[in-house]
């Protein structure tokens, strides 16, 4: 999920920052033009870490810019298909609740939390179940697994991940906790 990995880009200096083509302020160009951008290659950049080289500068025509070309590590967040992950509900729908994992969210639909039934309650902001009297709200802990996922690289918040709860070991933090609680009763009572 999360990668350290190295990488080569381009950058452009302003002519005020000639004078001072340093690591440090290749680094801060690079963190302003690259963190918070997705790469179907590598994923979304969420840190430059530390600049290794920097090439000759080039001049282009009608740019007063000169570009230098650097090599630097960057900390990158690439969600794998099937990956099994833990996130925080940071908002409840009709259809679903989406769950922050790293910098993206992901899509829970209400058809993947549980094989109960689920009912929005707007007022609440959660889906709650009748049968059980489960809920799932804003601020709730949820391990779930990557079943899609489409990366738009021009607009990062329109990428989808898709993700699922309905297998053995995912759903709710608490609602695993009870089931867990459960078994090991069980099987107390069946060691008497």
């Amino acid at each position: 999920m999360y990668k350290r990995v190295r990488l080569r880009d381009t950058v452009e200096v302003p002519p005020r920052h000639l004078a001072d083509v340093s690591p440090g302020m290749v680094k801060k160009l690079l963190q302003d033009k690259l963190e918070g951008r997705m790469d179907e290659d590598v994923g979304s950049v969420v840190s430059v870490i530390e600049v290794h080289d920097i090439g000759d500068g080039a001049v282009l025509p009608n740019k007063p810019g000169v570009y230098y070309e650097a090599e630097f590590d960057a900390l990158t967040f690439d969600p794998q298909m099937q990956e099994v992950v833990d996130g925080e509900v940071v908002e409840v729908v009709n259809f679903g609740a989406f769950v922050g994992i790293g910098p993206v969210d992901g899509l829970l639909h209400v058809s993947q939390i549980s094989d109960e039934y689920l009912a929005y309650d707007e007022e609440n902001q959660q889906l709650a179940s009748r049968e059980s009297n489960r809920t799932l709200t804003v601020g709730d802990a949820v391990r779930a697994r990557i079943v899609t996922k489409s990366i738009d690289e021009r607009n990062p918040r329109d990428s989808k991940i898709g993700l699922t709860a309905k297998q053995v070991g995912l759903g709710k933090h608490g609602w695993l906790q009870e089931e867990r609680e459960k078994r090991e009763g069980t099987a107390e009572v069946g060691d008497s």
